[in-house]
């Protein structure tokens, strides 16, 4: 893989950040830990608002080996799920491991047992020269370890990954419940880590499936209603299949994008050659292996009805970018305005090997100064487009908005973006990991977004930008790496950002705690932390679950 090396440079040298030099080692922040399955107190300094009744679900890999045998990428990881209950202004915590089939298998052997994403397992040294032979024309069996995200479906909890299983949990307990495959409720191979959800809680997603004719990926949507306590994803429909550019060679996605009307389907060039997965075991070589980064293909925005679930006719097109995760999108006066962190450079997916996180000193720096950074755009798609309409003329009509739209033929739209923050957010490494008011502006216009800084391999900072005037408030303090930002909104609020910012706050500095910070989401000034006496390591992502 040492050609793509110096694409991942000249991506670094086009946009123009701040380098930098002596980064911290951040070894303990992805190595393995001890669950906390029953809760344990914390020290709270400062004030834990007394209205939060509920708890901050987390997710995120907590072991990265099994006896002598190493996970490569920190996606690999064993899922630990975390727990921070909150109540009367005090704060407990546990964790407990996803008692996942991987999990049980690889635990029981000591060894590991199932292939991850960046880790192909080998073959069992207890078979025969010839069995071990012929395990290698197996099928790679997709794994159940949901380690990226929780997520609700009909009222219940269920931590994700982006293959077929996820696991129904007990949001109390953590406890597993459940093993839930969609692949036995609709035709997909896998569903990713990201739903959206309208009002009245029914969720959307998105899945690929293969057949003979090739990929395809699948808009999803799921049902709010249940039938009965054990209902899981009855209920489940296809809502639209769309036929990659390359059948072969599908687009990987982490997110999607969805307005009131519309799921907004980003397929960026970085491709997954099916060949390459499918035969990846003979060759001895894992999935993120088939991934590839291909710079002189444009992304493509495909826009999809959510009423009559039908592909619109009209294509968006924008220059080669990857995306993680999606801001917000709203449909305002004739336009749909996407927002999304993305970077010009598609590598980074395997840049996180936990042997690049475990770096130190200048192989550290030169690590992260070769990545490129994400930042956060806004493309404005024309949604009137008619035979009528003018080519190679700026569709984009919206008052100080710099985003072109560019009809080419009838049927496509070549956009720019506007950036969503000034030059100084480049010295914070740009930002990912963002958060909104989701219950209140999810589709609908919104004023401010939060999200993690990138001055280091994981974020270093916390960020609230203010979209009118461009101008963000910081949370940063040495040694201290907090995570994904989650809003809660106050009771009686009546603007936007009235409410908290949760994040999980870890480090590698032994003299020094791990804790939950409490933010005032409007000032941004720290309201309190609940300090934890366990290591933490960097998660994923997770969601606020109210009991009020």
């Amino acid at each position: 893989m040492s050609s793509k090396k110096p694409q991942t440079i000249a991506a670094a040298q086009k946009t123009n950040f701040t380098k930098v030099h002596g980064l911290p080692d951040i070894t303990p922040l992805v190595s393995s830990v001890q669950e906390t399955p029953e809760p344990i107190p914390t020290t709270v300094k400062g004030t834990i608002p007394t209205w939060i009744h509920g708890s901050l679900l987390r997710n995120g890999p907590g072991k990265f080996e099994f006896g002598n045998q190493h996970y490569n990428h920190w996606f690999d990881g064993m899922a630990l799920m975390h727990r921070f209950q909150i109540e009367d202004g005090q704060v407990t915590y546990r964790s407990r491991f996803l008692c996942s089939d991987s999990y049980t298998q690889n635990s029981e052997r000591n060894r590991i047992i199932v292939s991850e994403f960046g880790t192909l397992a080998l073959p069992d040294p207890c078979k025969n020269f010839f069995q071990r032979f012929l395990s290698r024309f197996e099928m790679p069996k997709p794994t159940d370890n949901a380690s990226v995200n929780f997520v609700k479906y009909k009222g219940d909890y269920y931590v994700s990954t982006e293959t077929n299983y996820m696991h129904r949990v007990d949001p109390d307990t953590l406890e597993s419940k459940q093993k839930v495959d969609w692949s036995k409720f609709i035709a997909v191979n896998g569903a990713t880590a990201h739903p959206h959800f309208d009002p009245d809680g029914t969720a959307y997603n998105m899945g690929n499936s293969y057949r003979n004719k090739g990929a395809f990926y699948n808009i999803i949507r799921v049902p709010p209603e249940r039938d009965g306590p054990e209902d899981t994803l009855e209920g489940a429909k296809i809502l639209c299949s769309i036929a990659p550019r390359d059948k072969s060679k599908p687009s990987y996605y982490h997110s999607f994008g969805m307005s009131e009307n519309y799921v907004v389907f980003i397929e960026q060039p970085i491709k997954m050659d099916l060949f390459k997965t499918v035969t990846g075991r003979l060759r001895g070589k894992s999935l993120n292996e088939g991934v590839h980064w291909d710079p002189n293909q444009e992304t493509i925005f495909h826009l999809i009805d959510k009423q009559t679930g039908k592909e619109m006719p009209v294509k968006y097109y924008t220059k080669a970018l990857s995306t993680f995760h999606q801001i917000n999108a709203f449909e305002q006066d004739g336009f749909l305005m996407l927002d999304m962190c993305c970077s010009d450079d598609g590598q980074s997916i395997n840049n996180f090997l936990i042997q690049n996180l475990r770096q130190s000193g200048e192989a550290l720096d030169e690590m992260y100064n070769t990545m490129s950074r994400p930042f956060p755009r806004r493309f404005v798609l024309p949604l009137n487009i008619t035979s009528e309409t003018l080519l190679e003329q700026n569709l984009n009509t919206r008052p100080d908005s710099t985003a072109t739209a560019v009809c080419r033929t009838k049927n496509q739209v070549f956009c720019t973006f506007e950036d969503l923050h000034g030059e100084d957010l480049k010295d914070y490494g740009g930002l990912e990991f963002p958060h909104i008011n989701y219950a209140r502006y999810n589709t609908k216009p919104y004023r401010y977004y939060y999200g993690c800084g990138f001055r280091h391999l994981v974020g270093d900072s916390l960020i609230k930008m203010d979209l009118e005037s461009k101008k963000f408030k910081v949370w940063r303090q040495p040694d201290l790496y907090p995570s994904e930002p989650v809003f809660i909104l106050s009771p009686n609020a009546v603007e936007e950002d009235d409410g908290v910012i949760l994040s999980v706050i870890i480090t590698p500095v032994k003299d020094k705690s791990t804790f939950l910070l409490v933010l005032d989401a409007k000032t941004f000034e720290e309201l309190g932390r609940a300090e934890v006496p366990v290591n933490i390591p960097y998660g994923f992502h997770g969601v606020f679950n109210s009991s009020a």
